[in-house]
């Protein structure tokens, strides 16, 4: 029987072989999952960095990256550290997510990420309780240029277990244990509780329901960039159905320049087609503001 390490390996063979990069970067923490998956990069991948991001958020960070730099040294890797400042508004896990993002975008080529299927499951759970549509219940996608998460499919524990295999001590951050965190509180209450009710299986079956949302997701967007019709006319686009409608107001939106579009904006904005009542403009974020004048559909600055 294949042992962690072996697990590991193999998810990231398949992974390059579907998705064939120039330049390989894996982002590290640290903790076991980037670990393990550097780790596997480093002999796999010869010339590949790692890029250790620093948040500054806990005393001792920067030593805590320092020895994550010095074991991906360890597996051939060219390394990389970046002291980050996390501030902006939505919380202090979106803040400190936007900084390492902005921080880990390459230039070329792909930066692997070490999400589990436990962190899959752990989205899907977040998507759910928040009601925000089928794309967050779709969780997070295997490739996303430049982003590319090839442990989806494997088990926080195989991280752990290929970390004991390469006789490697992952950092342990203490904010995955801080209940202030809704996602700690999903991984350490709820999930266990749903495994134990359900019989187990529950991680694994969130995240193959990911996927297949994923799969729904796609062909619904394919659809919506072929439609030919006019977008902003009433008469062009309120016989599509629902799902597939949204979507294309979805992109005439954002070609417009509207960002962070919600599912609870869109359906708005939705309802001035199928569910005209004479209602006035729909408020939308970046400043902008959605009406339908005359059979059609227009999105302008909001006056000042």
């Amino acid at each position: 029987m294949n042992g962690p390490l072996s697990v590991v390996r193999g998810a990231v063979k398949r992974f390059l072989t579907e998705h064939p990069p120039g330049r390989v970067t894996v982002a590290v923490s640290g903790g076991a999952d980037s670990l393990a998956l550097a780790a596997v990069v480093g002999r796999l991948v010869p010339g590949s960095c790692a890029h250790v991001v620093d948040h500054g958020l806990q005393d001792g960070s920067a030593e805590v990256a320092a020895r994550a730099a010095r074991t991906c040294e360890s597996f051939g890797l060219m390394t990389k550290v970046t002291r980050i400042e996390v501030t902006g508004t939505g919380g202090p896990e979106a803040a400190a997510r936007r900084a390492r993002y902005a921080a880990l975008r390459p230039s070329e080529g792909v930066v692997l990420l070490g999400h589990t299927r436990d962190d899959q499951a752990e989205t899907v759970l977040l998507g759910l309780g928040r009601g925000s549509g089928p794309r967050s219940v779709a969780g997070m996608r295997f490739f996303d240029a430049p982003w590319g998460r090839p442990l989806l499919e494997v088990s926080r524990s195989a991280t752990r277990g290929a970390c004991d295999e390469l006789g490697v001590t992952p950092w342990e951050d203490p904010h995955n244990v801080d209940p202030a965190f809704t996602r700690v509180r999903l991984r350490h209450e709820v999930l266990p509780l749903l495994e134990d009710v359900l019989q187990g299986g529950v991680g694994a079956a969130l995240a193959r329901t990911a996927a297949q949302l994923r799969e729904d997701c796609d062909a619904l967007d394919a659809l919506a960039e072929a439609f030919d019709g006019d977008r902003c006319a009433v008469a062009d686009v309120e016989g599509l159905p629902v799902a597939l409608r949204r979507r294309v107001l979805r992109r005439w939106l954002v070609a417009e320049g509207v960002p962070e579009l919600s599912d609870s904006h869109l359906r708005r904005v939705d309802a001035l087609v199928g569910s005209w009542r004479g209602q006035g403009g729909v408020w939308l974020p970046g400043g902008f503001v959605a009406r339908r004048v005359h059979g059609r559909l227009k999105v302008e600055p909001v006056q000042s």
